[in-house]
């Protein structure tokens, strides 16, 4: 084999290298290309999560919002529990009296 065979035989080598990268890219790429519907369709997907993100931020304000409310809710009706548990025994220890006074009347005559 001469240089000239040699060098031919080196230049159809490379050749078909570069063939079949190219048309190894070629199919990877035809393979992966990204569509006009699949892009749109991503589009449409991104702007569902977007609302559906912003759904949930309003309806996580809105529970603490009323969480917050019931809280106070809570306390002021326990508060008036306590005044109302106050007031009862009150007015227990006052009717207890009422009786000893009323039993020390009926005992004295």
């Amino acid at each position: 084999m001469d240089r000239t065979e040699l060098i031919v035989a080196t230049a159809i080598i490379l050749f078909i290298a570069f063939v079949l990268g190219w048309f190894s890219h070629w199919l990877v790429h035809r393979f992966t290309r990204v569509s006009k519907a699949d892009l749109s369709e991503f589009e449409r997907m991104s702007q569902e999560l977007h609302e559906a993100e912003e759904t949930r931020d309003q309806a996580i304000t809105y529970l603490q919002q009323r969480e917050s409310e019931l809280t106070s809710q809570l306390a002021q009706t326990e508060a008036e529990l306590r005044a109302a548990m106050e007031g009862v025994r009150e007015a227990r220890l006052e009717a207890e009296e009422l009786r000893a006074y009323i039993e020390k009347i009926s005992q004295g005559k």
